[in-house]
């Protein structure tokens, strides 16, 4: 097998986007610049364009709490950007959780965690029963139910406006990853990521595998935090569907050059 690559290009790309979003809302929080303010939750880009995390929106509506125009805006244009085209590139380019399970992930490499023994079995498809127990939760005690308790959001307000005690609960999170489970709350429990996939399904900006040039050295499924998604490597071409992040790891690691980004029509035979 050959040796994994880490921290080049797509890697460095990624903590980039990341890091410069946080900072864009910090700046917006405490110098006022009008960029990016508010939060990854509900914000505004410029000023002027809104736009509106969709299952946040969800979860208020689903509360009966009011929804104003800008809010139904945003959540349009996020639809739009991640539904067409992105998929669930939020979860590995913008949101700050991806940075703190990937560490924790190597972690568990270095600590040599992640034998076969070791390891913990849990179903990838609890999050989509989270992701409804939510929307249901939210009905019931008329609150948007899992942006109360949501690490990713926690993470992301503590990281603008100052941590509480939200810390311990992204500290347990980061310990779930570590001892636990892999990529535990992002690969398995999110109902965020869960959400992403769903209206991600058909996006054109995918990775796509070619059989031709693979060598079937499965370096590739090493570094996927999602790696049910390639289970067509080294059987046969086409793009890698299902939960993919369009993280780029598995590019980065293939020396074959057999993964590759790529625009793919989801309706075309």
């Amino acid at each position: 097998m050959s040796k994994l690559k880490h921290d080049t290009h797509l890697t460095l790309a990624r903590r980039a986007t990341q890091t410069g979003i946080i900072l864009l809302f910090i700046s917006g929080s405490r110098l006022g610049w009008d960029i990016l303010q508010g939060n990854l939750s509900f914000s505004r880009f410029l000023d002027f364009i809104p736009m509106t995390d969709p299952f946040a929106f969800l979860q208020m509506l689903f509360a009966g709490a009011v929804i104003s125009t800008d809010m139904i805006l945003g959540t349009v244009i996020v639809l739009v950007l991640y539904g067409l085209f992105f998929g669930r590139a939020f979860c590995a380019w913008v949101c700050p959780m991806n940075i703190l399970s990937e560490w924790a992930a190597r972690l568990r490499v270095w600590l040599d965690k992640n034998k076969p023994g070791s390891r913990i079995t849990v179903s990838r498809n609890i999050r989509f029963w989270l992701l409804g127990l939510a929307l249901l939760l939210s009905i019931v005690f008329h609150t948007a139910a899992f942006e109360l308790i949501s690490p990713v959001s926690i993470l992301h307000r503590g990281l603008i406006f100052g941590f509480g005690l939200g810390w311990t609960l992204i500290l347990a999170v980061f310990l779930f990853d570590l001892v636990i489970v892999k990529n535990g709350f992002c690969g398995h429990i999110c109902p965020l990521g869960a959400f992403y996939t769903l209206i991600g399904k058909y996006a054109l900006l995918k990775i796509s595998h070619n059989h031709k040039a693979c060598t079937q050295c499965m370096d590739c499924k090493v570094v996927c935090p999602e790696l049910p998604v390639l289970k067509n490597i080294g059987k046969e071409s086409g793009a890698i569907t299902g939960a993919c992040t369009r993280c780029g790891r598995c590019i980065e690691a293939c020396n074959d050059k057999a993964l590759k980004f790529d625009i793919i029509n989801p309706f075309k035979n």
